[in-house]
């Protein structure tokens, strides 16, 4: 059994429902009228199966890391529903909420900002402990947070230092063991690497894949780096304008991307064999991503597509398998062009 037809076969841990999320726009001091939205996230679905790294790729302002405050239910949705085993979290509280962020934790973006300066190394990593106490006795909760280090990397005996006495991929690393401490079944990394050096990307890259088989961990890992993503990515959903355009397995959004967006994205991928980035066509995207609170008429991504005939602006493309593809996209036009296909 290949590992796309095991994935498909796993249990589904996380499903999202056409996932909206909208900030309204108001003008007026006295009074504030409401003059529009901006649609962060407006209408996005999939799913996430137990064992599973679902990427999910997108310019900057695309809407991704909205989605990821969505799905830990630190933003409320505008419409929609999302489902950890079952169970819509959006209709969860009290303790039933408390164990959903039990279960469900994050990796920030950026590692000097997501660690509080005046806390030491311990107390951040044993911080979910104290608000979770049924997980870890008092007595033990000093040698869990030494194992954490120690599983993630970095020196026990660092305990009591502070983040400021650590390098960024070092502090990266305090995170992780920060959202391991509860022993979830799904991490969201949002954009996990963007902040590190190249080199220290891949160490927390590999650190992630190890402790993925080792503790049976489920990723939603959303970055803007299509190399990074395609590292450690089961499947790759790409984004534009808060709408996943093409979903599919690794193979299939890099070898052989249907939606033009993805295509123009894959272009600009580094290739570092001088003889295949010869040969490799570059698409160059025209102007620049629409404004979230103005978003043209059918596809969204019509303003910049060199394929955008009529039907285009009068009608919404489904995200839906188009003929001659294997996998879902959401484009009037999809197909593949082969000789976009980027060679690593």
């Amino acid at each position: 059994m290949s590992s796309a037809d095991s994935f498909a076969a796993a249990e589904t841990v996380l499903e999202v429902d056409e996932l909206v999320k909208h900030f309204p726009l108001t003008q007026g001091v006295v009074v504030r009228r409401h003059v529009g939205d901006v649609k962060a996230v407006d209408g996005v679905s999939f799913q996430l199966r137990k064992g599973e790294t679902l990427g999910i790729v997108g310019e900057s302002g695309c809407g991704k890391s909205t989605l990821a405050k969505l799905l830990m239910r630190l933003e409320e949705p505008t419409s929609g529903s999302a489902y950890f085993h079952g169970e819509n979290i959006y209709d969860l509280q009290g303790r039933a909420l408390r164990a959903l962020r039990r279960n469900v934790q994050i990796v920030f973006q950026d590692p000097y900002a997501s660690l509080n300066p005046r806390m030491t190394v311990g107390d951040l990593v044993g911080e979910p402990f104290e608000i979770h106490p049924e997980v870890a006795p008092k007595g033990d909760r000093r040698k869990r947070v030494r194992e954490l280090l120690d599983v993630v990397g970095l020196n026990p005996e660092h305990i009591n230092r502070y983040p400021h006495q650590f390098s960024g991929g070092q502090r990266q690393r305090i995170g992780i063991a920060r959202s391991l401490a509860l022993r979830p079944e799904v991490i969201i990394c949002d954009e996990p690497v963007s902040a590190l050096d190249v080199s220290v990307q891949a160490q927390v890259m590999n650190l992630l894949e190890s402790l993925q088989t080792e503790f049976g961990l489920s990723y939603v890992f959303i970055a803007h780096d299509l190399s990074v993503v395609r590292h450690i990515a089961d499947r790759v959903g790409v984004m534009y304008l808060g709408k996943i355009v093409e979903i599919g397995t690794e193979d299939q959004i890099y070898e052989t991307p249907t939606h033009p967006y993805t295509q123009a994205l894959l272009s600009a991928v580094p290739v570092p064999d001088p003889t295949v980035r010869g040969q490799r066509q570059r698409i160059i995207l025209q102007g620049d991503p629409p404004s979230p609170a103005n978003i043209p008429s059918g596809c969204r991504f019509r303003t910049r597509c060199w394929k955008a005939q009529d039907i285009c602006a009068e009608q919404v493309p489904e995200l839906t398998v188009r003929p001659g593809s294997d996998h879902p996209s959401a484009c009037h036009f999809a197909e593949t062009r082969e000789d976009l296909i980027v060679q690593h």
